[in-house]
């Protein structure tokens, strides 16, 4: 059994497999930036195991998490969220998802792709951390509240710092498996 960071729970499989495969794994991809940018606005005020627990469920409602598509959205697309048993069923999240789908195609044709635009945060380099145990890891750096200031007067909702640096943490822009997981 490999020795992981201590914020994934013995026996937990789900949360094993996102620690092994995706968190701290530098992300490229647009779709799966989205991706990450809707399900952390979603997760504000709950746990991350809620989220990834209902992860499917957000891919079949929000398109795949094509923004192109939930940009789109109207009003019954809206309702018919609301609707959704599979989701965190909150109207400023689900329009706020919607609303930052709009502004993500924003930031694309600016900067050419989102990840052009994250990633010239750090010069594209991924930031690493060892921190030695889990209440070494910040809860927001100044990372996370430039790039939080910079998402919210572009119009972005639900990316305030916290939330930010739980995103760079998720899409590997910043890399804080601690010293003592078998992924460091």
């Amino acid at each position: 059994m490999p020795i992981r960071c201590a914020w994934v729970p013995d026996g937990d499989d789900l949360y094993a497999d996102y620690h092994d495969t995706e968190w701290g794994v530098p992300v490229m991809d647009d779709q799966k930036l989205f991706e990450f940018l809707i399900l952390e606005g979603a997760q504000a005020g709950l746990s991350w195991r809620t989220i990834l627990g209902r992860r499917t469920a957000y891919r079949q409602a929000f398109a795949n998490f094509d923004p192109n598509a939930v940009a789109g959205f109207s009003a019954t697309d809206e309702a018919r969220l609301l609707k959704d048993a599979g989701i965190i069923r909150n109207r400023l999240k689900i329009v706020g998802a919607i609303k930052n789908a709009q502004k993500f195609l924003a930031v694309q044709a600016d900067a050419g792709s989102f990840a052009n635009y994250l990633w010239n945060w750090t010069d594209g380099a991924v930031i690493v951390n060892r921190p030695r145990a889990l209440g070494d890891i910040p809860a927001q750096t100044d990372l996370s509240l430039r790039l939080s200031k910079d998402l919210k007067d572009r119009g972005f909702t639900f990316v305030g710092p916290t939330i930010m640096y739980a995103y760079l943490q998720a899409v590997g822009v910043v890399d804080d498996h601690t010293s003592s997981c078998f992924r460091a």
